[in-house]
């Protein structure tokens, strides 16, 4: 679900961590620059997924510790850009 990054609103590390599932009702994570919403998800309802933590940026976890590729993420909807 990739979009055009010129028409993808830039959001701050402050204001992702705010869509964490707890704080509001969107569940947001980025990856790679890229915001997605996994506020749909059963596996993200709580606001984690095992121990990743939803309004955080999951680059390096992911590049380091996780078992799935950037792949995970492509039935996600693109958001927006991390500034």
């Amino acid at each position: 679900m990739a979009t055009s990054n010129q028409q993808l609103e830039t959001y701050t590390r402050a204001q992702l961590a705010l869509r964490n599932g707890q704080d509001r009702d969107e569940i947001w994570v980025a990856y790679q620059g890229q915001i997605y919403d996994v506020t749909r998800s059963r596996l993200w309802r709580r606001g984690n997924h095992y121990e990743h933590w939803a309004g955080q940026d999951l680059t390096g976890e992911l590049d380091k510790d996780a078992p799935h590729t950037a792949h995970v993420f492509d039935n996600f909807k693109v958001i927006g850009r991390l500034k």
